[in-house]
């Protein structure tokens, strides 16, 4: 993590193009080819970041109590997540601007960051399979089912994770502050209200609606 780190520094300091690989090794106190065995080019480097961000939402979705139905779980994890606070801080959030708004203009950050939210996307799948076991017997899949069988939990990640990554993006556009009614978490939250009508994978999964 300390190489992503300096990798981000570096690249909200100086910019992407004007910053090495060689550059990031020397700033995170690393030998170039210790850089190289962990990232195949300057962009990857900062992967860990982003993922960190991604997997802490998709983490706080499995740790909301099982009864509470999908919508609700996605709402408590976005209000979590994507506020600002003890997990991350307004002047933290300025960073993840930055770098979000890189990936969206930059062609190789776009591609690092897209590899990233599909990550997410997929781990999304396994929390809300466990949360469906952890649920009523009628509403659980098969017990050793492959969670990937179930096109309609992939359909409902995909769906949940685009409203939040649309959100953290269009943010990052601007210049609105990390809190408030156009920080990320707000964004998202409207994004999931839209979403109001979406079965969430009925039958299979619980759905209540988002008020």
């Amino acid at each position: 993590m300390e190489i992503a780190r300096a990798a981000a520094g570096l690249f909200v300091r100086r910019g992407l193009r004007a910053t090495r690989a060689e550059d990031i090794a020397q700033a995170a106190g690393v030998a170039p080819r210790t850089f190289y065995r962990y990232f195949a080019t300057k962009e990857e480097a900062v992967a860990p970041l982003y993922a960190a961000g991604a997997q802490r939402w998709v983490e706080a979705v499995r740790t909301v109590p099982a009864e509470a139905s999908v919508p609700r779980a996605l709402e408590s994890a976005v209000r979590h997540t994507l506020t600002p606070g003890p997990g991350i801080s307004a002047a933290s959030w300025e960073w993840v601007r930055a770098l979000v708004r890189m990936a969206v203009e930059n062609p190789s950050l776009r591609k690092v960051w897209a590899e990233v939210c599909q990550g997410s996307e997929r781990l999304l799948v396994e929390v809300l399979t466990d949360r469906l076991r952890a649920g009523p017997p009628e509403a659980a899949p098969t017990p050793g089912a492959d969670a990937a069988a179930f096109p309609d939990l992939r359909l409902a990640a995909a769906v949940a994770s685009a409203a939040v990554r649309v959100a953290v993006e269009d943010w990052a556009a601007g210049d609105a502050p990390a809190q408030g009614p156009d920080g990320p978490a707000e964004r998202a939250l409207r994004n999931l209200g839209a979403l109001r009508d979406f079965p969430w994978g009925e039958p299979m999964i619980r759905r209540e609606t988002v008020s």
